[in-house]
């Protein structure tokens, strides 16, 4: 049980990867809070919240705090995505796509943060993107916020280390969610679209959130403990070419 005892709460939860990571969490001793726009299936304790709302999420931290106790570990595996260009892309999506994916680490970060300097421990991981460092036509809303994402982790993670808090993010290529397969069958031929999308990554196949939620698990755990301000790509290879 590599979690016994700890508290985590994990934003997204009612997404693929952010499901996988509550039931993971869960099955290795952590009590887990989850939170996402909708009410989770999974966690303990689980709450509709808006990433984008300092009300809403000083509401849920207090919940939590009442209910399971001050978090010990803090996921941020909740987005928002806009998929259109730069030139077709509103300014208040754009706007509203960073106030969730950063903002969200922000405001999540500033509720938990204190306790876990207080405690002298503490880890954050923050689900960031392959887009974050490529050009990526179509998303960029997106691509630009999990860039903003990894450099405002990295500002954090040097900023509590003294404390013995760490912040690492964890960078997905191709994930076979629902949220994938929906951008597939926007195309004119989904079959084609997911196998072109497949030849990206050298591996010859998507990830699983299963997969992802492993990695987090590490980064979360005791096993990682000298591990901080870092980015773990976890991409099938995508990283190393570009078909």
């Amino acid at each position: 049980m590599r979690l016994e005892g700890e508290i985590a709460v994990v934003s997204g939860a009612a997404g693929g990867i952010g499901a996988a990571i509550c039931r993971l969490f869960a099955a290795e001793g952590a009590s887990v809070a989850a939170l996402d726009l909708v009410e989770p299936a999974d966690g303990d304790i689980r709450i509709a919240c808006d990433l984008a709302n300092d009300a809403a999420i000083a509401d849920a931290a207090g919940r939590i705090g009442g209910t399971l106790g001050a978090p010990t570990i803090v996921v941020h595996a909740g987005a928002a995505t806009e998929h259109a260009g730069t030139l077709a892309s509103s300014p208040a999506a754009f706007a509203r796509i960073y106030d969730v994916n950063v903002g969200g680490a922000l405001r999540l970060t500033q509720a938990f943060a204190p306790a876990m300097q207080a405690a002298g421990c503490g880890a954050f991981v923050f689900v960031s993107s392959i887009n974050a460092g490529r050009a990526t036509p179509g998303l960029a809303a997106y691509a630009a916020s999990k860039g903003g994402l990894e450099t405002f982790m990295k500002t954090f993670a040097l900023e509590v280390a003294p404390d013995g808090v760490r912040a690492n993010c964890v960078a997905p290529a191709s994930i076979d969610t629902a949220m994938l397969r929906e951008s597939f069958d926007r195309q004119a031929d989904p079959s084609a679209a997911r196998a072109a999308n497949i030849l990206r990554h050298p591996i010859g196949r998507l990830g699983t959130v299963e997969e992802v939620a492993r990695l987090i698990l590490f980064l979360a755990s005791d096993e990682a403990s000298w591990i901080t301000g870092a980015v773990y790509p976890i991409d099938g290879g995508a990283g190393l070419t570009r078909r």
